[in-house]
């Protein structure tokens, strides 16, 4: 079924009043987090009360809202169908289970085999990535654009960790980086580090594995933004994860060839791109 602007319009405003439904439940969670109860799904996952309590919330809601749509969380699965949500209710979970407030909830919408909304919100410091494809990206509804960064020694790049990927190719590609000359972060929430290379807080983001929930959001802010990214969809994230990689595109090239993960944009598209940057920056 296709969907036309106005449906879109619609589950815009929509997401606009439940990312700020969903943080309410995180943050209510995150202040009562010391009597929740703490499992593990697996090596260094981490699941709460909250993680349950959000995404039910978020597929009621949708739902109800919009029957016709799809859902694919985190914690309860779901077919994602040709329009559906994408939803991750809490994203930096280990953070969020050891009172540490860097973590956020991701919603994002697909349709036409595109992403065409994204949200995330760090509940604790009340702030809101959202994006709409075509139409930029904003913090609180001011705009944002990716860092005009481009000298390699001046960078600040932050790259995520999975066990489903080799840890010689994770130490490989931290080396790399190393030896360009960049400083490499980890805050252990991959929405949130995506919606900082965004907001120009960060140069750029990769992770040699993502499950989309974590990053689908994300990555539409950054190119909203004016950065680069990865092929995730095309590489099957959206049901299988994929790496990711999100960058201003002065850095970007970097970025791919230290881990490996190609470039969405060929070359002529990321000249544009960094022209077009250079030029609004």
């Amino acid at each position: 079924m296709s969907i036309d602007e106005g449906a879109i319009d619609r589950r815009e405003a929509f997401l606009h009043a439940l990312v700020r439904e969903a943080a309410e439940l995180a943050r209510a969670g995150f202040a009562r987090q010391t009597g929740q109860a703490v499992s593990m799904k697996g090596p260094q996952d981490y699941l709460t009360e909250t993680d349950g309590q959000v995404e039910d919330h978020l597929r009621a809601r949708i739902s109800e809202a919009f029957p016709e749509d799809g859902f694919l969380g985190e914690e309860g699965g779901g077919e994602p169908g040709a329009q559906a949500w994408v939803v991750d209710p809490i994203d930096g979970t280990a953070n969020f289970a050891r009172a540490i407030p860097h973590f956020c909830v991701a919603i994002a919408f697909i349709a036409r085999g595109e992403v065409q909304l994204g949200a995330i919100v760090n509940p604790v410091l009340d702030e809101v990535h959202f994006a709409r494809l075509g139409r930029g990206a904003h913090r609180n509804g001011t705009p944002i654009r990716v860092a005009a960064t481009t000298d390699i020694t001046a960078t600040s790049f932050e790259m995520g960790w999975s066990n489903r990927r080799p840890l010689a190719c994770y130490i490989g590609a931290l080396n790399a980086l190393f030896e360009a000359g960049s400083n490499v972060r980890r805050g252990a929430c991959g929405a949130l580090g995506l919606a900082y290379v965004a907001d120009g807080r960060s140069d750029g983001y990769a992770e040699l594995h993502m499950n989309s929930w974590d990053c689908l959001a994300g990555l539409l802010l950054v190119r909203e933004a004016g950065g680069v990214t990865g092929p995730f969809l095309s590489l099957g994230g959206l049901t299988a994860g994929a790496a990711v990689l999100a960058a201003a595109p002065g850095v970007a090239a970097t970025l791919s060839e230290a881990t490996g993960i190609p470039l969405l944009t060929g070359p002529d598209l990321l000249a544009t791109a960094q022209e077009e940057h250079r030029r609004t920056a």
